[in-house]
């Protein structure tokens, strides 16, 4: 099943711990927050990756193709083309990744209406913030996806109220949804979805303004067509310095929850 991460905002909230680099670049224990949410798909079977591009789109791309270069050790015989050969293998080397570039003012629910053309007519897919790691069991998400047939399934999380609440009813399906309220009393939005094809039937194509979280996740709740994983354990954003630290300290401490690999 193909991944879509959203990578292309601005970040500006952490623009303190790295100005130079878009947010999904900022570095985890050496290595980029988007190679974490990455690598952990990929530990659940899921190695295709469509990266919705848009802020310093360039320097994701140049990461990625020079990863060879960056993560194993390798010879070059100087003045003969073509001479590079890789000396030891990593596990990343049949990740398949479509570098989508989305415009650099789209707002979430653009970026996913202009990757329509990168998914077949019928397939599901899944999606996520590309500034999030979680311990989540994805093969469960993807099994509760298929087993309700909603347009879309998110996984709900409670960390500190601060993002888009959420209410379900006792079969899980999402009764109302509000983007960033004054008080969190009940689960969030945590992102890593599970999206059928029909999700991009819920998108303006006609506006680059399309805030995914909000005219198009509310007008699914109206449909009966969103529906709640919940997910209990390990979940963080990388927003802020703090949390920048706090993960960091994680990772080189070994405590690294969505580290499975």
């Amino acid at each position: 099943m193909k991944v879509a991460i959203l990578c292309g905002g601005y970040g500006t909230r952490i623009r303190d711990v790295a100005d130079n680099l878009p947010k999904p670049m900022i570095p985890i224990g050496g290595y980029p927050i988007i190679w974490h949410i990455m690598k952990y798909y990929a530990s659940f079977g899921h190695d295709e990756f469509i990266l919705c591009l848009g802020y310093k789109s360039n320097v994701i791309k140049d990461y990625f193709l020079n990863y060879e270069s960056r993560t194993t050790d390798f010879s070059i015989t100087l003045g003969k083309k073509d001479s590079i050969e890789i000396l030891n293998n990593h596990t990343e080397q049949n990740w398949k990744i479509i570098f989508a570039e989305t415009g650099l003012d789209s707002m979430t629910g653009t970026r996913i209406k202009k990757i329509q053309k990168y998914i077949n007519p019928g397939e599901s897919f899944m999606l996520t913030y590309g500034d999030g790691l979680s311990n989540i069991n994805i093969d469960k998400l993807v099994s509760y996806h298929n087993s309700h047939g909603k347009s879309l399934t998110l996984s709900g999380v409670k960390p500190a109220g601060r993002f888009g609440e959420i209410m379900s009813n006792s079969k899980g399906a999402i009764t109302e949804f509000k983007e960033k309220p004054e008080a969190t009393v009940a689960r969030i939005n945590g992102g890593f979805f599970v999206a059928n094809y029909n999700l991009f039937d819920f998108i303006d194509e006609t506006r680059d303004d399309v805030i995914f979280e909000q005219e198009p996740m509310n007008n699914l709740v109206k449909h009966g067509e969103l529906m709640q994983f919940d997910h209990d354990g390990f979940w963080q954003p990388m927003d802020t310095m703090r949390e920048y630290k706090m993960l960091n300290k994680m990772y080189d401490e070994n405590k690294a929850a969505w580290k499975v690999w």
